[in-house]
């Protein structure tokens, strides 16, 4: 069983896109857990109207606007599967996404593995970032951090339940963003995680109003936990440019973060 996890904010506009690919899926052993993250539009009817209808099984919590990240913290405890595939509301999965991660975690061995990753691929089906020619059935063991220079593009992860347990993101008053990567890499200091560099699950379209289209906006708005996350990322990179770059990052945290507290 395999747990695909979503957190939602007003994308009752896009859900559906999500969950036909859900219903598409050559193999249903997974259910899906939406966590509705305090959204005004008509997610919550619409997500009921699937779980009517679903051939899977939806689990769906509803939680005040808090941020992806603690939406994240909700659902995975609420999940029965031993591996969390995350799945953004606004994108989608391949239809054989479950199939191909299923077979993976049967033909590999996964002791001492916390995660395995894919890549991601845009509607029309082409890799975003880096394009390689490597056997995409051959996986390849390298850091979160050493990932995102590698692939220069957004993955698709799964980690084990049991890591994302142990691992919860951090709760800042008045902030509802941490980066992603803080977690996975913390995820990754315990166990490995297996990336294929050539083989895709998932396809995603970025939108105006999401995070990637947002980020200065977004640190301003979260400078504790853009903060915690630079100060350890310039310990986990290693070329100094990109240790300078999360240097100055951080101390632009600082200066937002004393700059909110006089709005105050």
């Amino acid at each position: 069983m395999i747990t695909v996890l979503t957190a939602t904010y007003n994308r009752a506009y896009t859900l559906g896109r999500l969950y036909e690919s859900l219903e598409k899926q050559t193999n249903k052993s997974f259910e899906w857990v939406v966590v509705d993250d305090g959204s005004q539009d008509e997610t919550l009817s619409l997500l009921e109207e699937f779980q009517q209808n679903s051939s899977f099984s939806i689990k769906i919590l509803q939680q005040e606007n808090a941020g992806k990240h603690i939406a994240i913290n909700a659902g995975v405890p609420a999940g029965t599967g031993d591996w969390v595939l995350l799945v953004d509301s606004d994108d989608a999965l391949t239809s054989n996404a479950i199939e191909v991660i299923n077979e993976d975690l049967q033909n590999l061995d996964t002791h001492g593995i916390s995660g395995l990753c894919y890549r991601r691929a845009d509607l029309a089906g082409n890799i975003i970032g880096a394009v390689f020619s490597d056997d995409d059935t051959v996986a390849s063991k390298m850091t979160p951090t050493e990932a995102a220079n590698h692939f220069l593009g957004d993955l698709a992860y799964v980690f084990k339940k049991s890591a994302l347990l142990k691992h919860p993101f951090p709760r800042f008053k008045d902030e509802i963003f941490v980066p992603e990567l803080l977690i996975w890499n913390r995820i990754s200091d315990e166990g490995e995680i297996l990336y294929f560099c050539s083989k895709y699950i998932y396809l995603c379209e970025y939108l105006p109003d999401g995070y990637s289209a947002n980020f200065f906006n977004n640190l301003k708005r979260n400078p504790q936990g853009f903060g915690l996350f630079y100060k350890e990322q310039v310990l986990r990179e290693a070329g100094a440019v990109r240790k300078l770059k999360c240097i100055v990052r951080y101390f632009q945290c600082v200066v937002f973060r004393v700059s909110n507290r006089r709005k105050i």
